[in-house]
């Protein structure tokens, strides 16, 4: 397990490289520098920085500034630049969704409620950052694009499926984007890019994107470097409706002040051991939270890791049945490797293959974990475990072309960690604690009971207080 004795890590510095959201805001609300100003200094990083990263997939650089120009940003956060990731449709841009299949695609005429309320706390929108074909993959790599490169080793795959958010955030190309997260989406690029990424619960934020899986597994909010950054867009972001699931947390700026029980789990469901960077990160955060005077337990996962692991791979393969069906009835033949990428047509393949009821068996089960769960969180306050099994992997390794069956092996040494949150509906959070000797970023995970952003947000902020990773500038960045 974990050495108790050994005292938290002491970090070299406090002050942040560059500024977040939150600061960019009040300097251009006190005038210390204009909306122009702040747009211009996010195109001219992008300009400078895109072709060593490729985090941006469609630019709206004239667009953001001839708004400036007009004074036509208003809210909280009027001017400050912004990205969104490029699965959700933005008036007046295409939607390519990392796939050769929608290359082509016309000008978005409407956007969704979550993205709407990003345009009304005053974000300038400067362009859409990339994504994996459909977002199906933790790495942002499509066949029709350019990689995405990790500003920490450009040799690195910088996660996904906001892998482009993350990547420009780290950067600094933006001090926040737009993410979503339907198996790890948002926590793995925060884990990879060295950032702060909430997954929120299911039905907390704002409709967005229709949901087409059995379980509702996609949610979105954003990646950040401050914590601060990330509770002001959550409370711009969430539901206030009277039909909400949840009562509407507002703005968390407090850190927590009463101590939690902690489970930690080191292993994936499947019984992996994480790499020896990744043990090390989480061993140290566990030995933080005792500094904390946080109780921290060893426990298991409460399901079988096997058929969860199994189960969840049929539910994600749908998606992929249900693009290719739609992409090959828009064509008006059967979509192939020219459209859709090998990985892509192998989930599709997959569910085709399954006997009569596979689907709706897997759901059954899944809902059973997802009780499981909760039940296991009436023991722990947080579950504390790793995000992912391995640091920054070399770009190729998780790739949408490897061989399938070598590619599922791959992925299940390397994901196993993040998907229960979302079959659960529960929130999740990756924390930039630890970073290796070569420099590269390893996020730890804490997991709460569905509703319990608040108490994840306290917790980060106590732990960003305690151990502050703003001062960590990346090679590539401005």
């Amino acid at each position: 397990m974990y050495d108790r004795s050994e005292t938290a890590d002491i970090s070299h510095s406090t002050e942040a490289w560059t500024p977040d959201g939150t600061e960019i805001a009040r300097r251009i609300r006190t005038g210390e520098v204009s909306a122009v100003e702040a747009v211009e200094d996010a195109i001219a990083k992008a300009q400078a920085l895109e072709p060593k990263i490729g985090s941006i997939v469609t630019t709206d650089y004239d667009r953001a500034l001839d708004k400036a120009k007009a004074g036509r940003f208003s809210g909280p956060f009027a001017g400050v630049p912004f990205l969104i990731k490029d699965l959700d449709p933005y008036v007046g841009l295409p939607t390519f969704s990392g796939s050769r299949s929608s290359l082509g695609a016309p000008p978005a005429t409407e956007t969704t409620e979550f993205i709407q309320a990003f345009d009304d706390a005053g974000l300038a929108t400067i362009g859409k950052s990339t994504t994996p074909e459909y977002g199906f993959l933790p790495t942002t790599e499509p066949m029709g694009f350019p990689p995405t490169r990790n500003p920490w080793n450009t040799e690195r795959s910088s996660g996904g499926s906001s892998g482009g958010a993350a990547a420009a955030t780290a950067a600094g190309i933006v001090p926040f984007a737009h993410a979503s997260d339907g198996g790890g989406s948002i926590r793995i690029p925060a884990a990879n890019c060295g950032l702060f990424g909430l997954k929120p619960s299911r039905g907390r934020m704002l409709p967005g994107r229709p949901v087409k899986h059995a379980i509702d597994l996609s949610v979105a909010h954003c990646v950040t470097r401050s914590v601060r950054d990330s509770a002001a867009l959550f409370a711009i972001s969430e539901r206030k409706d009277a039909d909400a699931p949840f009562a509407p947390i507002g703005v968390v700026t407090q850190p927590l002040s009463r101590p939690l029980k902690v489970g930690l789990v080191m292993k994936t469901g499947t019984g992996r051991t994480p790499e020896t960077e990744v043990v090390t990160a989480v061993e140290s955060a566990a030995r933080l939270m005792e500094s904390l005077g946080h109780a921290v337990e060893p426990t298991t996962w409460p399901m079988d890791g096997d058929q969860f692991a199994l189960d969840f791979t049929v539910l994600w393969s749908t998606g992929a049945a249900e693009l290719e069906t739609a992409i090959s009835e828009a064509l008006g033949r059967p979509a192939g490797p020219d459209d859709l990428e090998p990985f892509s047509l192998a989930m599709a393949g997959l569910v085709r293959h399954l006997p009569p009821g596979a689907v709706d068996a897997a759901v059954e089960r899944l809902n059973a974990a997802s009780r499981a769960y909760d039940a296991w969180l009436t023991r722990y306050d947080v579950i504390l475990s790793p995000v992912l099994g391995k640091p920054p992997v070399p770009l190729g390794e998780v790739a949408g072309w490897v061989d399938f069956p070598e590619l599922q092996a791959r992925l299940s040494a390397y994901v196993g960690y993040t998907p229960v949150q979302n079959v659960a509906g529960a929130p999740a959070m990756s924390v930039p604690l630890h970073w290796t000797a070569d420099g590269l970023p390893v996020g730890v995970q804490f997991g709460a009971r569905a509703g319990a952003e608040k108490l994840l947000l306290e917790l980060a902020l106590q732990l960003e207080a305690a151990r502050p990773w703003a001062w960590r500038k990346p090679p590539v960045s401005l």
